[in-house]
């Protein structure tokens, strides 16, 4: 199948590569020439594993090719992704100028019956505005071209992308139209070979299927950290609250973890958004206010545990950071935690050592040449002679150190875990004070 994937961000380069390893003969369309020249060189401007092979492959082979000519790309393909970004407005809302610009480049090159998807997380009703742009630029062509809007959300983790559209949970297909939904069961079919994963329903409830998937994902997370506090304070534990409540199948233990709150930018954008979903329907959004409000308390958390021991003025006083991604297997420090923790910091005067394995050149861009951080090659090069540690992001190195050459480095043994990756009991009998959460 021939297929033009417009936006070759973060989703479409993975879409668009896993659907060329399948076979299909796919176009990535970017209106940035620097990205599209580098990306035809196979260099890949995101971190993510196993990406830099699947594109090099599938270039090769010539299943796989990047342009900035969106009106080519539209021409030769029959199935047309729309993968561009939709960053919030200054309401929270979802801004769909990006999308809707693509629609109307899509309109202009129109020569024949094309489907066009919506693999952007976007607002319900965002098909119909998709659809309606696209007849009034046929309108001004003065010409008359079918076509198809439908919604195919993107589910895929970052660090583990590749793997989840490869074999997805589920796939959800919006089609109002019979005959694109089954082309776009047939593209997806080689991804379904082993049970049924092909969820096909109406346009309106797979543009909300993708809001309410994450919203209930944060909101898990959001209850386990709310729970995390009133732990601390009543003297019980949240490691083993978690294990009680994750044993009943009904709750299950995936999303129940606590730490230092989720960013990234899938949960907070799509959070906020649907609360504007939910204000724009005249509903008052109580949970999802909730969940967004506990969030950003708890990405304070760790810094305010750090003002505890060390006092609120933290002039001449350093600490060593491990992480600064929002999560593993990503350079992505989009509404990461790292970000707001290291910010409250800095502010009450701290100098801060940072290391994070794949998160360095993004953090130099976001804190830029502000006083009072520097970085360091390697996880044991930031700790000498820092007054503690600090851990952010859970990467796999972090889970075994060296704790006897952690202890060492440090002028005193404090360690600060804002992911529980230890036990308090097996920290402290190696003579750290150990600060986590939810246990203390």
């Amino acid at each position: 199948m021939k297929v033009a994937m417009v936006g070759s961000g973060y989703v479409g380069l993975v879409s668009g590569a896993c659907f060329a390893d399948m076979g299909n003969q796919v176009v990535c369309v970017d209106n940035d020439a620097a990205k599209i020249a580098r990306l035809q060189k196979n260099e890949i401007p995101i971190y993510e594993p196993g990406l830099q092979e699947l594109v090099e492959t599938n270039s090769a082979a010539g299943r796989l090719s990047f342009t900035t000519n969106i009106a080519e790309a539209v021409a030769a393909s029959s199935v047309i992704f729309i993968a561009v970004g939709t960053p919030p407005d200054q309401d929270g809302s979802a801004d769909l100028q990006y999308v809707l610009a693509v629609a109307r480049d899509i309109a202009r090159s129109m020569n024949e019956y094309k489907i066009v998807v919506n693999k952007s997380t976007v607002p319900v009703g965002t098909a119909d505005l998709v659809a309606k742009t696209i007849r009034e630029v046929q309108a001004e062509r003065g010409v008359v071209i079918p076509f198809a809007v439908v919604s195919n959300p993107e589910f895929l983790k970052e660090g583990a992308a590749i793997a989840d559209f490869m074999g997805p949970d589920r796939v959800v297909i919006g089609a109002d139209d019979p005959k694109a939904g089954e082309v776009l069961r047939e593209l997806y079919l080689p991804f379904n070979r082993t049970r049924e994963r092909i969820i096909i329903m109406s346009v309106r409830s797979a543009e909300m299927t993708k809001y309410a998937a994450n919203a209930m994902l944060a909101t898990k997370i959001s209850f386990m950290n709310e729970i995390s506090r009133l732990c601390e304070a009543l003297g019980a534990d949240i490691g083993e609250v978690r294990n009680g409540i994750g044993s009943d199948s009904r709750i299950g233990y995936k999303f129940i973890y606590p730490g230092v709150g989720y960013g990234g930018s899938c949960f907070p954008k799509d959070i906020r958004a649907l609360i504007q979903m939910q204000r724009q329907a005249g509903l008052q959004p109580l949970i999802t206010e909730a969940v967004e409000e506990i969030n950003q308390g708890q990405k304070l958390v760790l810094a305010q545990k750090v003002k505890r021991m060390f006092g609120e003025n933290l002039a001449g006083k350093t600490f060593a950071v491990w992480g600064l991604a929002f999560k593993p297997k990503t350079d992505d420090m989009r509404e990461a935690p790292s970000v707001v923790i290291i910010n409250s910091l800095l502010e009450a005067g701290a100098q801060i050592r940072a290391y994070d394995p794949a998160a360095m050149t993004e953090a130099r861009r976001i804190f830029g040449d502000r006083d009072g951080i520097s970085y360091g090659e390697d996880q044991y090069s930031i700790l000498e002679g820092a007054d503690a540690l600090i851990l952010v992001t859970e990467w796999h190195q972090f889970r075994h150190p060296d704790l006897e050459r952690v202890k060492q480095a440090l002028k005193s043994p404090v360690f600060f875990d804002g992911r529980n990756q230890f036990e308090p009991k097996n920290m402290r009998e190696q003579g750290f004070t150990y600060i986590s959460i939810g246990r203390e």
